[in-house]
């Protein structure tokens, strides 16, 4: 089979036709220290220049502009407040820097933009997951406004960054899991505004659900969702890759666990979980990837060597 282009490699993954070797990616966070520009140099020297992988991911490093563990008391969530699209510095930031990674990568690199849900932001403002299950009782109108807030601006910043020449977004959920919240809350105060927010990716391409977790995952709830490709930890929540692909006709994005062999070697390990995600696919809309961000301290020979790895598998 002849080399495929990165986009063309992503593409026929999705579609779940034969590729030339398994699409690649993986990732962790940089400190672009609030420049949208600085960010996408950081992307392109780490997933184009120095590894060579096949989507460009970039990380929500720009931070939503709202204060972390901040939230203590219910009256607290009356200062979250709708962003203006066309002053904000968020806004222009994030814009520079799909336009910078554009312009440093060409058309034929996929580029994501990592999106964090409604509810996972919530979970970021407030001091602590229980005290946001309290106050989702005490005061479920005001949460349920304040998600409606959030999910319309989550929403207006993923138009954006399409608009920008983004291919997608990963839209990483946290809460969809039952050591954060019973389904029933999820249901309530995480699906609804999950479906509001990705209604601003329709059109793309190359949509990306992360459920991010170590265990007890609802992943059942979230298989619906109008995405291509399904993200978790496979290798340490689960299901499977073999178990997903049994509920799901989506191409599935895993394989190596992000704390395992892809963060701390040997390279027979890397290998060996590569080797175990395409047996359990069988090679069919795969992406091969870490379950969750490594590390950042991870030792960047591991990673050099599963991109080398991947190259070896070629068909």
């Amino acid at each position: 089979m002849a080399n495929l282009s990165k986009r063309e490699r992503v593409e026929a993954a999705l579609q779940g036709e034969l590729v030339d070797r398994p699409p690649v990616c993986f990732w962790h966070h940089f400190r672009p220290e609030g420049s949208g520009y600085r960010l996408a140099e950081l992307t392109y020297d780490f997933f184009i220049r120095r590894f060579d992988l096949d989507i460009a991911k970039l990380m929500p490093d720009l931070r939503y502009p709202f204060p972390r563990r901040t939230i203590t008391t219910p009256d607290d969530w009356y200062l979250v407040d709708a962003i203006d699209f066309r002053t904000s510095r968020y806004a222009r930031e994030w814009v520079r820097a799909v336009r910078r990674l554009r312009e440093l990568a060409g058309p034929e690199v996929p580029i994501v933009v990592t999106v964090f849900s409604p509810l996972t932001q919530v979970l970021y403002f407030v001091a602590d997951h229980q005290l946001f299950l309290q106050h989702a009782v005490e005061r479920p109108a005001l949460l349920h406004q304040v998600l409606a807030i959030i999910a319309e601006n989550v929403r207006q910043q993923i138009e954006l960054v399409l608009a920008a020449g983004a291919d997608g977004i990963f839209f990483a959920l946290q809460g969809c899991s039952a050591t954060v919240m019973p389904v029933e809350r999820y249901r309530e105060f995480g699906r609804p505004y999950d479906l509001l927010a990705l209604s601003g990716a329709a059109d793309a391409w190359l949509n990306i659900l992360h459920v991010h977790g170590e265990r007890d995952l609802y992943f059942d709830e979230v298989l619906d969702y109008p995405v291509r490709v399904l993200s978790w930890s496979d290798r340490r929540a689960g299901p499977s890759l073999a178990q997903a692909s049994q509920r799901t006709t989506r191409c599935l994005m895993g394989g190596w666990d992000e704390f395992g062999p892809l963060a701390r070697g040997p390279e027979e390990g890397i290998r060996d979980e590569a080797l175990d995600a395409l047996r359990q696919t069988n090679g069919r809309r795969l992406i091969l990837a870490n379950g969750c961000s490594v590390p950042d301290d991870t030792d960047e020979r591991w990673l050099a060597a599963a991109r080398r790895i991947v190259d070896e598998l070629a068909s």
